[in-house]
C-alpha cells in the first residue's frame, strides 16, 4: 500500500504540537469542504485525506504508532492495531523491498537476521526506527517492551485497623509483606472503607506491583462519629441548664470552652463549627463537633436548697 505522509497531507512538520496540527486541519478542511468546492472530485477526495490524516495525527497513540511503524501503519490499522492480530509478513516485504511474484523471503532467526543483526533488530526497527543494526541490549529490550509489555501484577489487599484519634490525627504503619518492609501513611480524616494505594512496592522494581490498604477504623468510647461530623457528651449541672454559663468539652487534640445558653435541655445539641473530624484530602477542612448535654440532677441537697427549689416551683 502506498505511504501517506500525514504531516506532509496537513503541511506540518513531523515534530508539531498539537495546537499547530488543529490548526493546519481546520483551514485545509475550510478550503477543500464539499459544499465550497461542489462537483469537484479532486477537492472531495483531498478532504477525505485531510480528515484521514486528521484522524491519527489528533490521537497521541494513533500518532505513536504512526511515527514508529512509517509505511506499515496502514496495515497494523488494518488488522486491528495490535500486536497480536497484526499480519508480519506484510513488514518483512516492506523491509525486504517486496518487487512482486517473484520476491524471495530471506529465512529469520533468533540469532540473526541473514547479517542484518538479532532478532531484537527487528523489534528495534520497528518501534525504534531504521538506525544502526548494532544498538545497545537496553534499547534493544526497550523495543521489546514497546511491542510486548509485560502484564502489570494485580494489586494486593491488606486491611489495617486505626483508632478514631489516629483517623483524626493522622498516623503510619510499618507493614512486612512479601519480605519488604513498607511505611504506609495513612491520612487524617480516613474512615471505616478508605482505600490508600501504595503504587509499586511489591516485587522487583522492574515489574512491582501496588498494594492497597482498606481502611478500617474503630469505634470510640467518646465520641460517635457521622461523617466528618463528632458527637460527644457533656456534662452540665442544674444550676448551669437553668442560668446558663460554660462547660469544657475535650477534644483529641485541644480542650474548648462551650457556652451554655440559659435553658438548655437535657440532650440538646450545642454545635461547634469547624471542630469535627478533618475531611479526606481537604487541607485545613473540618466537619462539625455537637455536644450533646446531659444535665446532672444533685442527689443531696440541702434544706436550703430544697426551700428554693420549692419556691420556684411554687412561683412557677
Amino acid at each position: 500500500m502506498e505511504y501517506k505522509d500525514y504531516y506532509k497531507i496537513l503541511g506540518v512538520d513531523k515534530n508539531a504540537k498539537d495546537d499547530a496540527i488543529r490548526k493546519a486541519y481546520r483551514d485545509l478542511a475550510k478550503q477543500y469542504h464539499p459544499d465550497r468546492n461542489r462537483g469537484n472530485k479532486s477537492s472531495e477526495e483531498k478532504f477525505k485525506e485531510i480528515n484521514e490524516a486528521y484522524a491519527v495525527l489528533k490521537d497521541k497513540e494513533k500518532r505513536a504508532r504512526y511515527d514508529q511503524l512509517g509505511s506499515s501503519y496502514a496495515a497494523w490499522e488494518r488488522q486491528g492495531g495490535t500486536s497480536a492480530n497484526y499480519d508480519w509478513s506484510d513488514w518483512f516485504s516492506q523491509a525486504q523491498g517486496a518487487g512482486g511474484s517473484g520476491t524471495t523471503y530471506r529465512t529469520y532467526t533468533t540469532t540473526g537476521f541473514d547479517g542484518m543483526g538479532d532478532f531484537s533488530d527487528f523489534f528495534s526497527q520497528i518501534f525504534g526506527g531504521m538506525g544502526d543494526a548494532r544498538t545497545t541490549r537496553s534499547r534493544r529490550s526497550a523495543s521489546m517492551e514497546d511491542l510486548f509489555p509485560r502484564q502489570k501484577p494485580a494489586p494486593q489487599q491488606h486491611n489495617i485497623t486505626i483508632t478514631l484519634e489516629e483517623a483524626f490525627t493522622g498516623t503510619s504503619r510499618i507493614l512486612s509483606i512479601d519480605n519488604h518492609k513498607i511505611e504506609a501513611k495513612i491520612p487524617a480524616g480516613s474512615m471505616t472503607g478508605t482505600k490508600i494505594r501504595l503504587a509499586g512496592v511489591l516485587g522487583p522494581k522492574d515489574n512491582a506491583s501496588d498494594l492497597i490498604l482498606v481502611i478500617n477504623v474503630e469505634n470510640d468510647l467518646r465520641f460517635e462519629r457521622k461523617g466528618n461530623d463528632i458527637y460527644t457528651d457533656t456534662q452540665i449541672d442544674l444550676y448551669t441548664a437553668v442560668l446558663g454559663g460554660d462547660a469544657v468539652v475535650t477534644t483529641f487534640n485541644e480542650k474548648l470552652v462551650l457556652k451554655v445558653p440559659a435553658g438548655t435541655q437535657p440532650g440538646q445539641l450545642i454545635r461547634l463549627t469547624g471542630k469535627g473530624m478533618p475531611v479526606l484530602n481537604k487541607a485545613g477542612k473540618r466537619g462539625d463537633l455537637y455536644a450533646r448535654i446531659r444535665v446532672q440532677i444533685p442527689k443531696n441537697i440541702t434544706e436550703k436548697q430544697k426551700k428554693l427549689f420549692e419556691e420556684a416551683r411554687a412561683s412557677g
